[in-house]
């Protein structure tokens, strides 16, 4: 048979009056009981009630407390570090003192060759007022220039050279290979050590440009502006053409002739080498700034 919603009990609801529906259970059972046995004996004079004794419901015990073991209380351990050893650094080498200006070339040539990392770069190096050459060479270089007398680097051993082509005068490509030692060893320079190197003699260099009369600027100044200069000169891949005889070769191309001196020694030296020295060029002026 199906119960109806009405007739369910809840488990809830049957959970909490089990005790309640034992005692009506118990009751109606004892009233039925009495009830068929007064039915079934008819006339017959019922039976004296028995009287039941009272049954002594003990008072309940009180729950004694459970003992519960103490829980120890966890041992501290103290932990000693250990002592960190620091691996033992190298102190840094004081730098050399730096000579006087005008005792200042041995000290210069000796600090370009370590640069230089091996190369050979002695023959062409000038053994005089080195320092103060070299200030001059770059002042004018800041302003376009070649002062060639007072460059701080001799000049090439071979000579410049030019083709007939078509009744055409043009640099000769060999022409190019004068200038390869030059920006070979600009290729090759360790960028860092050529900073520090530069950064070690730079009181030297504002001494010797401070006698050329300069007090608004420093050399440093002067030095960016020459390496801006020389990072403008074009590239050319093409073959230039030439006008004139011997030393007296001038461009054809009337943009090239317009350039300043300081570039076009960079479009002599040809693609390659100018690509090079730029390259240097552009490396150095990152370690400076």
């Amino acid at each position: 048979m199906q119960l109806s919603q009405e007739d369910r009990i809840s488990p809830q609801e049957k959970g909490s009056s089990t005790n309640g529906l034992a005692i009506i259970a118990i009751i109606a059972v004892v009233a039925l009981s009495a009830g068929g046995y007064y039915y079934l004996s008819g006339n017959e004079k019922p039976a004296e009630p028995q009287i039941i004794a009272p049954v002594v419901i003990p008072d309940p015990v009180p729950e004694q407390p459970l003992e519960t073991e103490a829980v120890p209380e966890p041992e501290v351990v103290e932990v000693i570090p250990e002592p960190v050893q620091l691996p033992e650094v190298e102190p840094t080498p004081e730098p050399e003192p730096l000579p006087a200006l005008s005792d200042s070339d041995a000290y210069v040539q000796k600090q370009v060759t370590a640069v230089a990392d091996g190369m050979a770069i002695e023959p062409l190096l000038i053994e005089d007022n080195v320092i103060r050459q070299f200030v001059v060479f770059v002042d004018n270089l800041a302003q376009g220039e070649l002062a060639r007398k007072v460059s701080p680097l001799k000049s090439p051993s071979t000579s410049f050279t030019a083709s007939d082509i078509a009744n055409k005068t043009y640099i000769d490509p060999d022409s190019y290979h004068r200038y390869d030692l030059y920006a070979d060893f600009l290729a090759s320079l360790n960028d860092k050590e050529l900073a520090k190197t530069y950064k070690q003699v730079t009181p030297l260099l504002n001494e010797a440009f401070a006698e050329l009369g300069y007090s608004q600027t420093t050399f440093d100044e002067r030095m960016q502006q020459a390496i801006d200069v020389m990072l403008d000169a074009p590239i050319i891949e093409q073959p230039i053409e030439l006008d004139g005889v011997s030393v007296n070769y001038q461009f054809v191309d009337p943009k090239l002739e317009a350039l300043p001196n300081a570039q076009k020694l960079m479009v002599r030296m040809g693609p390659e080498n100018a690509r090079k020295v730029k390259a240097a060029l552009r490396r150095l002026q990152q370690q400076l700034n």
